[in-house]
């Protein structure tokens, strides 16, 4: 029998638990893009590898976990033991991005399987051709990473040191072992968490209150799909360059079909995928549109199984969102702002008061060399610099500084202490960049301006992204906001601007390397902002005076 007490028990500790588990990765992982950045996701998951909860630092990896459950699930079949502990990252066996490592441990109660801990991070390097994962001229997945299909680290409690030894010593970076403990002592904790919870009430409650919480959870989604008027819309955005063939657009295509409480996202007719280092997973492409799509629903529905089972999901192979094997992929989280934008302009029509205008899109740099003062290889994603701003939606203003929408907020800003010692680099500026918003009754975000010094000679710089094409769309009348760039300065003077996939070696200390992360796209017609905000952002720095007065007709 269920008791409504207890159900809801029953979630708030597995969402308590999955939140433990990410404050642990927290305080023990070493890499930047861990422990500050938080770029990694933990979870729960039942003995079939159904969501429980999860903890979702970076939205682009929330729905990645549960896909790889299952194929390890029917890949060992009854060879699962407590005491197991298994890594995957193969992108082509439900894995999302090379970079992006998972460690899986299965809970058991009285030798009975009840579920699985989960946790996925980004890990600072993952062998390939180029320290740090992300090399724009790979074709295929070998020149950009070591391939892990699942494999038990531990088995039965015991340390595989063969299959330890062989990961990682394909691996550059000492510090990713140390992760992966961190990750594996993450999951740990998520074990004894779930084996106390099952432990105080039986695992015949706990299955039967957690399927109760599936079935509740999948009402409150149709709901929220019901409330969407019937009918097929379709919405497309485009993808610029594939780091080999300069000028080249592909397009992502969105057709979505709201038919009662089930909605489908077909992207049969987007592009085919290339021959190039941009092309996304299906995993990846499937967590970018659920990860959308919560954006326009109730935020309070549990994030578990029951979500994800109204939504279906059409992402043809060989196509650029999914492409094939053995196609390089590392690219293809960063998919997501095209995916978000065919779905946003998609349902703008049907839901104008749920959607977003266009969020800033990726334009990133990853710095790599040897730290001067330390003699040791360092990976540092500037996610301080890549970080613009939201699309303003009506009734609210975009997000300042946000980051792209695989993001949500998830990345957080690197400490520019921590960022001094852990590169040899200076940050010289870093600030809000005025007038970087699109304009709009409700205006969006502001983006970022960012200022670095390099400071060690040989400095490798990655440029990945494609936000420096064209600037993130306003909607309903709003206005578009700017484009990003990059480019470097050199001691001698002369100025270079990389491309938007680029590889640059030999970088000499004292270049000055310059950012600039666009704001979002504004909403509605300008004309219409209430004249006292636009005075109190001109007031504080957001929109200069010409700006009060072309775009909002505003004269100071």
């Amino acid at each position: 029998m269920i008791d409504k007490i207890l159900l809801s028990i029953f979630q708030r500790s597995f969402k308590s638990i999955t939140d433990e588990m990410s404050i642990s990765l927290t305080k023990t992982t070493r890499s930047p893009i861990l422990c500050e950045a938080k770029d990694f996701v933990t979870g729960l998951y039942d003995a079939h590898g159904q969501m429980l909860e999860q903890t979702e630092n970076l939205p682009i990896l929330s729905f990645s976990l549960g896909p790889v459950c299952k194929v390890i699930i029917e890949q060992y079949g009854d060879d699962i033991h407590p005491g197991d502990v298994v890594i995957h990252n193969d992108v082509f066996s439900m894995g999302n991005q090379n970079n992006d490592v998972g460690i899986f441990k299965p809970i058991f109660h009285e030798n009975k399987l009840i579920g699985w801990a989960a946790a996925k991070g980004h890990q600072a390097d993952i062998g390939g051709a180029v320290q740090g994962g992300y090399n724009p001229n790979a074709t295929e997945v070998w020149q950009e990473a070591l391939r892990i299909p699942a494999v038990k680290l531990f088995e039965k409690g015991k340390l595989r040191k063969d299959v330890w030894n062989l990961i990682f010593a394909n691996i550059r970076l000492q510090m990713v072992e140390e992760d992966i403990k961190a990750q594996i002592g993450a999951c740990t904790l998520g074990e004894r968490r779930l084996q106390a919870l099952v432990g105080k009430y039986g695992v015949d409650c706990f299955e039967e209150h957690k399927q109760e919480l599936f079935n509740s959870t999948e009402t409150m989604m149709k709901k929220e799909i019901e409330s969407i008027p019937n009918g097929v819309y379709e919405g497309e955005s485009n993808v610029y360059y594939d780091g080999k063939h300069p000028g080249s657009v592909f397009t992502v295509s969105a057709k979505i079909t709201v038919e009662d409480d089930e909605i489908t996202f077909d992207f049969s007719s987007t592009s085919p995928q290339t021959n190039g280092f941009v092309n996304g997973t299906y995993t990846s492409t499937c967590s970018a549109i659920t990860l959308t799509f919560l954006q326009m629903v109730n935020p309070n529905i549990p994030h578990n199984e029951g979500m994800i089972k109204p939504l279906k999901y059409i992402v043809p192979e060989g196509t650029i969102l999914n492409a094939s094997y053995p196609k390089a992929t590392t690219f293809g989280n960063h998919l997501c702002p095209q995916v978000a934008d065919s779905i946003f302009k998609a349902l703008s029509p049907a839901i104008p008061d749920r959607v977003t205008a266009g969020w800033n899109h990726l334009l990133c740099s990853l710095f790599t060399g040897i730290h001067p003062r330390t003699g040791r290889k360092y990976v540092d994603i500037c996610f301080l610099g890549l970080k613009g701003g939201s699309g303003a939606l009506k009734g609210d203003d975009g997000y300042d500084h946000i980051g792209m929408i695989d993001a949500s907020g998830g990345v957080l800003d690197q400490d520019y202490e921590m960022y001094e010692q852990q590169t040899p680099h200076r940050i010289i500026k870093h600030e809000y960049l005025i007038d970087s918003a699109g304009a709009g009754k409700w205006r969006g975000g502001l983006g970022v301006k960012t200022e670095i010094r390099i400071g060690e000679d040989d400095t490798t710089m990655v440029v990945f992204g494609d936000g420096d094409h064209v600037p993130p769309y306003g909607l309903f009348g709003g206005r578009d906001s700017i484009t990003n760039s990059i480019s470097l300065e050199y001691p001698d003077g002369t100025e270079h601007i990389p491309m938007s996939k680029d590889l640059l070696e030999g970088i000499p200390a004292g270049t000055i390397y310059h950012q600039v992360a666009s704001g979002g796209g504004g909403y509605g017609d300008p004309k219409e902002r209430n004249k006292d905000k636009v005075m109190m952002d001109v007031k504080n720095g957001v929109v200069s005076e010409g700006k009060a007065r072309m775009d909002y007709k505003v004269e100071i």
